[in-house]
Order: structure tokens, then C-alpha cells, then sequence
């Protein structure tokens, strides 16, 4: 839906490391989930170009 060249960006996907971790708190099991379906997408979807930037416990994603 967006035109070549617009940039995306997306904070905090990695969800304060949950994303990233195997251990995961009840409450955050849907959250996470749909987080790593987004970053799994954006990042195989080859009309893309994807990074994701640590910075603290947030990301800067485009």
C-alpha cells in the first residue's frame, strides 16, 4: 500500500528483549508473538530492505 522509497519504521519490536528471549511472562505471549510474525515478515518479504537498530531496549526498524 505504500509507494517504492517510503520508509516504515516500527519502535520497540523487540518488546524490552522478550521478542528475543525463550522465557516469556503469560500476559506478554500474544504480544510477543505478533511481534516476531511482524519482524519474520518484514524481513522475508523481498520488497523490502529490513534492519533492525538496538538502541537501548528499543528498535528503530524500516
Amino acid at each position: 500500500m505504500s509507494k517504492v522509497g517510503t520508509i516504515i519504521v516500527a519502535d520497540n519490536v523487540l518488546y524490552k528483549g522478550y521478542v528475543m528471549s525463550d522465557y516469556n511472562k503469560h500476559k506478554q505471549r500474544t504480544a510477543v508473538r505478533s511481534l516476531r510474525e511482524y519482524i519474520k515478515e518484514a524481513l522475508e518479504d523481498p520488497r523490502l530492505e529490513s534492519e533492525i537498530l538496538e538502541i537501548g531496549d528499543r528498535a528503530l526498524y524500516k
